[in-house]
């Protein structure tokens, strides 16, 4: 995936730009996680007043002479670099985009501390809106998990400690699942091994990891890679032992096909997939590599029958990102099992937790519970009395709804909200790379022409989705899509 980081912004583009932009334009350009703040005839606000926006102090009588609407279109897998080498966006006829970035614009960093992440690591699609919707720079979960792991607090965590507890009076059994590797989006495969140390140190009889190859974060044959650190990490501490292994596209689905959940649940609950002895774990994830079957995809490796969750056992999800989590721990911690219609029966008395709050509505303990960001952006007009228009296409509406109003499931006073269905005839995007870029940009439309709403955002899934697929040709269709 070469052009994955070269990450731009996009707008409507031939489905409705000529609608929308003014004669004068500022355009803001995140680099890491998209992001584009149009300011013209529509948009009389740019980036550099949102944290004054949040003072108490700044009040809308101060803009009462100006006609005060805003449009903020969010693009995902957009944005700017030097590098021609695999940068679909570079390739690319985007006569839209290149007529926009003839006038003003400036580049912002989206990856790293200024975002809240850990210095190096690349921004992300939940972070760019968290940041965006906040107006202020959110430390991310995984920098609070980072000091934790580097001040051994695992060990001292109260829900890992009763995790423990739970496992050595109850089947003795506990497992971890998770997605391995380092990509830093969803999970770090660090966060994996300080688990495992601390129920050593906590002496939990057995520990069974559960392992979600990546793919799309990182190279889409690196898992094998991992999968060899993590078997040298359990040889070397003498402890743990390998469940199951089975692609994130199986496994962490966010888009309700469940047909894929399924596959996962019953390899992890049933045992059911590809057997494999440990020792020749790696061997088999190459030569489903040799089959063009990659990360991502991988179909179950199931290691023994005893690593399958059975009754009375506790289970941890390691993952620090919610959206993709939540599927599966429906499946295994609630009763959605039953519209998987598996004949696995379905194990009795178990306990899930998560390493943070993937939903509020889940009755599952959490690791690091959640830090509550308030007054940001959407939450500061619905008290302005301002209305506001939200809108997405489904892989993105969590992005433009959960994420951009601070990481909380609460809907505002005059927030109104549209989920425009992303395309489902197709198993992956880079079959379609326009996905319904189209539906999105008519909604916006309808909306700014209607003039209801002071303020309105979107955001474009294209270039991010189909870039995730490592697709050279149709990301470069999903950026002429778009832009």
């Amino acid at each position: 995936m070469d052009f994955c980081p070269y990450w731009q912004d996009m707008g409507l583009a031939r489905y409705g730009f000529g609608k929308i932009w003014g004669s004068q334009n500022n355009y803001y350009f995140l680099e890491g996680e998209p992001t584009n703040l149009m300011k013209g005839k529509f948009v009389r606000l740019a980036l550099s007043v949102f944290p004054t926006m949040y003072n108490k102090k700044f009040k809308m009588d101060k803009y009462q002479n100006v006609q005060q609407k805003v449009c903020l279109v969010v693009i995902d897998g957009w944005g700017l670099s030097d590098e021609q080498h695999g940068n679909a966006i570079a390739k690319a006829k985007t006569p839209i985009m290149d007529k926009l970035c003839s006038g003003n614009w400036q580049k912002l960093e989206a990856h790293g501390l200024h975002v809240g992440l850990p210095e190096g690591l690349m921004g992300n699609s939940e972070v760019g809106h968290l940041n965006i919707g906040a107006g202020r720079v959110i430390y991310q979960d995984i920098v609070r998990i980072n000091l934790a792991v580097q001040r051994n607090e695992f060990v001292t965590n109260p829900q890992i400690v009763a995790s423990a507890e739970r496992a050595k009076k109850g089947s003795g059994r506990l497992h971890l699942l998770g997605l391995v590797s380092d990509g830093g989006v969803h999970s770090h495969i660090d966060h994996l091994f300080a688990l495992i140390r601390a129920f050593k140190q906590l002496q939990v009889p057995k520990v069974f990891i559960h392992f979600f190859a990546d793919g799309r974060d990182t190279s889409p044959t690196s898992g094998a890679g991992y999968l060899e650190q993590l078997l040298q990490f359990i040889a070397s501490e003498k402890y743990g032992e390998l469940a199951t292994i089975t692609g994130r596209y199986y496994a962490m689905d966010r888009d309700k096909r469940w047909e894929r959940i399924k596959m996962a649940y019953e390899a992890i609950i049933g045992g059911i997939g590809q057997k494999a002895t440990v020792d020749r774990a790696v061997d088999v994830v190459r030569e489903r590599y040799a089959q063009s079957e990659t990360d991502e995809f991988l179909k179950p490796i199931v290691f023994s029958d005893d690593g399958r969750v059975k009754d009375d056992d506790t289970l941890i999800f390691f993952n620090y990102r919610a959206d993709r989590m939540r599927q599966i721990c429906e499946c295994l911690g609630l009763e959605r099992y039953k519209d998987l219609n598996s004949s696995v029966p379905h194990p009795k008395n178990i306990q899930i937790s998560g390493m943070t709050q993937y939903n509020k509505e889940f009755p599952f303990p959490s690791l690091f519970p959640p830090v509550t960001h308030t007054n940001v952006l959407a939450e500061w007009l619905a008290s302005q009395g301002v209305t506001q228009f939200h809108c997405a296409e489904t892989e993105k509406y969590p992005h433009v709804t959960f994420f951009f109003n601070g990481g909380r499931e609460v809907q505002f006073q005059d927030e109104e909200r549209c989920m425009v269905p992303s395309p489902k005839e197709v198993a992956t995007y880079d079959l379609k790379p326009e996905m319904n870029a189209a539906g999105v940009a008519e909604k916006m439309v309808e909306q700014i022409e209607s003039g209801r709403h002071p303020f309105v955002m979107c955001n474009f899934a294209p270039p991010d989705m189909v870039g995730h697929t490592g697709k050279f040709e149709p990301a470069v269709k999903a950026c002429e899509a778009t832009g």
